[in-house]
């Protein structure tokens, strides 16, 4: 039986990603939005944001919030703080994909097919997860490439970065799982790629662009709370060699509340007929 399941799932594997070579707009578009974001706020805005960050003295220290920098006034400087948030939007962002394909596969009675074959129930899924996590990966290592580009050069060892990059897969597994159920319970392709919207611009109401902090209260404490931010913090604070508190805890243990829920929901949502 396990065996069974593996080769399944490889085998719809190679079919999603045929799919994702022939139509890369998805993937494009997890890369092309946070650069042109990058390109935004540091290009343009980047001088401008990083005095205004710097003067409130949260630019350094390694404090909640901080960069760990003392030249946030520079864009240089800036993009080291917003950097992790635009990775961290570009991981959210593989997401959409996801959803759309899904629905895509539930709505055109592609499922329904694969349902009278002796084909792995678990194999239809986990096809799309890992299809979804390596074009992810690939989407936010680009987008971290240009990152550099742009002047973003981190201060961080190999234990580092590899707690880091643990850290992207681990969020990026939570929200695919999330992406998924979201996929399985919409009626239409479109309406699938509107649902995962909320999980895409939530990293703004965040840490992202600036410290929660210098925000108004209520949006201070949403933005304190919500799972994006301790997650943002811990790899700003993994990749500028700041210590990153207790909020890699935090941020793992959203991860875990996040996959476990998606994944519970994608389960139970499979199992239900599909209404036609």
């Amino acid at each position: 039986m396990p065996n069974h399941v593996v080769t399944d799932t490889l085998t719809l594997l190679r079919r999603n990603l045929r799919h994702t070579v022939r139509y890369p707009s998805m993937t494009i578009g997890a890369v092309f939005g946070p650069v042109i974001m990058l390109l935004l706020f540091v290009g343009v805005l980047g001088k401008t944001l990083g005095a205004g960050l710097a003067g409130t003295g949260l630019a350094g220290g390694g404090g909640h919030g901080s960069t760990g920098l003392t030249s946030a006034a520079h864009p240089a400087g800036y993009i080291a703080y917003i950097a992790p948030g635009i990775i961290i939007t570009a991981v959210a962002s593989g997401s959409m994909a996801t959803a759309v394909a899904v629905c895509v596969d539930m709505t055109e009675g592609v499922v329904d097919r694969f349902r009278t074959m002796p084909v792995s129930r678990v194999a239809i899924l986990a096809a799309h997860v890992i299809n979804s996590m390596l074009t992810t990966i690939v989407a936010t290592a680009g987008v971290a490439g240009v990152s550099v580009a742009l002047g973003f050069r981190p201060h961080a060892t190999t234990a580092r970065w590899l707690a880091a990059a643990g850290l992207l897969v681990l969020l990026g597994l939570a929200l695919t799982w999330l992406a998924v159920a979201m996929g399985l319970v919409s009626a239409t392709p479109e309406a699938a790629s509107n649902s995962p919207m909320l999980i895409v611009f939530l990293p703004f109401i965040g840490s992202a662009f600036a410290p929660a902090a210098l925000m108004p209260a209520g949006v201070r404490q949403f933005a304190e709370y919500q799972p994006f931010t301790p997650a943002i913090e811990t790899i700003r604070g993994l990749l500028a060699g700041t210590p990153t508190g207790h909020t890699a805890l935090i941020a793992l243990g959203w991860c875990a509340v996040i996959g476990a829920g998606g994944y519970a929901w994608s389960l139970a949502a499979f199992r239900k007929p599909r209404a036609h």
